[in-house]
């Protein structure tokens, strides 16, 4: 399987609450919910369509996981919705317990377990494994070189601060630009691929 980050991100590299003010505060963050004046349903929405399309199974890290699990399964009668409630769903965490997995099809990985079940999970044979928001399991799994495919739906706004994927081990690691697409509301799309 392929490891593939899907990520809404700022100018600045935040990507932090990008869907509502109260998504995630933490650090005193007061800008959620930034990525609305720029989401426009052909190409930044095509970029989810497209990724979860290709998608086996999902992986995120626990805040986001209870943040999509407490929105998602409410959301049936849409294609986008009801292949978000049917598809695997692995969810790192070191304290939600497995009787908190209320979303169906989800899997709690141990998170002190996390590398070494995820490196098992991308050396089986299927389509992306495909993680969306998780900016500590993003970092984590970008520092361990774990990483196939980086999509980034990069909005033309500053914020000043907030969660990053990047990480800040002192690691270098060269990306190619696979493609490229820019929307009317100036949201570049961009696809990297790590340089073998």
């Amino acid at each position: 399987m392929r490891i593939v980050i899907n990520e809404f991100m700022s100018l600045d590299g935040v990507v932090q609450a990008p869907g509502g003010p109260d998504e995630d505060t933490e650090g005193g963050f007061t800008h959620g919910g930034w990525t609305h004046p720029f989401f426009d349903p052909e190409v930044v929405g095509g970029a989810f369509d497209d990724a979860l399309r290709s998608a086996e199974a999902l992986l995120f890290g626990r805040r986001t996981w209870q943040s999509m699990a407490a929105a998602w399964p409410e959301r049936g009668g849409d294609p986008f919705a009801d292949r978000m409630n049917a598809i695997p769903k692995y969810v790192v965490s070191q304290t939600l317990g497995d009787d908190k997995l209320a979303w169906d099809n989800s899997t709690r990985i141990p998170g002190e377990e996390a590398v070494a079940r995820i490196r098992q999970l991308r050396a089986t044979d299927g389509g992306d494994l495909l993680v969306m928001g998780s900016p500590t399991l993003a970092r984590s799994l970008l520092s361990e070189g774990l990483v196939d495919e980086l999509r980034l739906l990069v909005m033309p706004v500053i914020l000043g601060g907030g969660k990053t994927i990047f990480p800040d081990d002192g690691g270098l690691h060269t990306l190619e630009l696979v493609s490229t697409v820019t929307s009317r509301a100036g949201v570049q799309v961009t696809t990297y691929r790590p340089v073998a």
